[in-house]
């Protein structure tokens, strides 16, 4: 097994891709394949990780061109073709600099849409920009009480589907429209918005849903849906986008009646 690596370290040299060979074994992820040339043939291979478990969202980058955990994507699979995603063409898949046969190498790179800092690491500065201005804090209907505050069960299951969100910044990698709208606040941060809107425990309106009633929020998605896709935990952004937009629609025309 080969593995094709993205190399680029501003003080030293030009973006190029680095070839190491390893023998795969059993359950062999795609972090861990980087830990073993990090370890065995070069340790300068800069990557981010922490939990190791699918759970802190820090190892997405590009494996074969689609975003992923590379805590969780295992090597022998991607290898067989089991792991495969279509995904509609975004800017990291069509501009292709570099060559790699998927039935004998991997070919790893960073997250696209943020800049690299070096080899696997991106600056997530844009991405979380964007989280913060969708204001991610709970904001209670209800003064502070001495117990927790309760909601009703058959809220749970449309509001998990948002909790989930890791901010792993895969979807923002995989959206064709982050790649030709820097601007664009992206499906992670309009889904974490949509989250809070739903919420049972948030005062009441439509406020929410005005912070990103803007030109570069709800109403510049296309639906492409590559944002769902490619979301570790499942969750479904478009979704979260297409209730927003609606909500905002029917807030408008009973304005105008």
């Amino acid at each position: 097994m080969k593995l094709k690596i993205y190399r680029y370290n501003e003080e030293i040299d030009s973006p190029h891709y680095d070839t190491f060979e390893l023998e795969p074994s059993s359950g062999m992820t795609v972090l861990e394949a980087l830990f073993q040339i990090q370890k065995q043939f070069d340790d300068s291979l800069a990557f981010h990780y922490s939990c190791r478990g699918a759970v802190c969202g820090t190892c997405a980058m590009l494996i074969n061109k689609v975003p992923r955990l590379a805590c969780r994507t295992q090597v022998v699979p991607l290898l067989k073709g089991e792991l495969k995603i279509n995904l509609v063409p975004y800017p990291a898949i069509e501009e292709v600099t570099v060559t790699w046969n998927p039935e004998e190498e991997i070919l790893v790179e960073p997250l696209s849409h943020l800049p690299v800092i070096k080899d696997l690491i991106v600056n997530m500065s844009t991405f979380f920009k964007y989280y913060k201005f969708i204001e991610p804090v709970f904001k209670p209907s209800l003064p502070s009480s001495e117990k927790e505050r309760l909601m009703e069960p058959d809220a749970l299951p449309e509001l998990e589907l948002y909790t989930n969100c890791i901010l792993c910044a895969a979807c923002f990698g995989a959206c064709p429209i982050d790649g030709k709208n820097p601007e664009y606040l992206g499906p992670a941060a309009l889904a974490k918005l949509y989250r809070f809107h739903i919420d049972p425990r948030e005062s009441k309106g439509n406020k929410r849903l005005e912070l990103a009633n803007i030109p570069n929020g709800w109403w510049a998605c296309e639906f492409y849906g590559n944002c769902t896709r490619v979301c570790p935990k499942g969750v479904p952004p478009t979704i979260a986008i297409a209730k927003a937009r609606k909500e905002l629609d029917n807030k408008g025309k009973s304005q105008e009646d």
